[in-house]
């Protein structure tokens, strides 16, 4: 599976396991998704027991495993923060 076909499945993979959804992304407004992207963008591997200082989520949300699917997580959340943009943006 190549890149893009691992973030939309990891995307799906948190709306059906971890109970994500547009309205719940809806109500980040203060660009935490992006925020806990850049963390887990940021090799995390030194943080396995916890969360970073920059994490913005809840501490129970915070579950980095290798360093690609980190990747791949910061890149569904950074498309749940694109796709909640552009909903703002479709309101006006």
């Amino acid at each position: 599976m190549n890149g893009v076909e691992s973030i939309a499945e990891e995307r799906l993979r948190q709306f059906e396991d971890e109970g994500f959804s547009p309205f719940k992304d809806d109500q980040y407004t203060q660009r935490e998704l992006a925020q806990a992207a850049s963390c887990y963008a940021f090799d995390p591997r030194r943080y396995k027991l916890s969360a970073p200082f920059c994490w913005p989520l809840a501490k129970d949300l915070w579950k980095p495993t290798t360093y690609r699917q980190n990747l791949v997580k910061a890149g569904a959340l950074i498309a749940a923060e694109i796709d909640r943009l552009d909903r703002i943006a479709s309101e006006r």
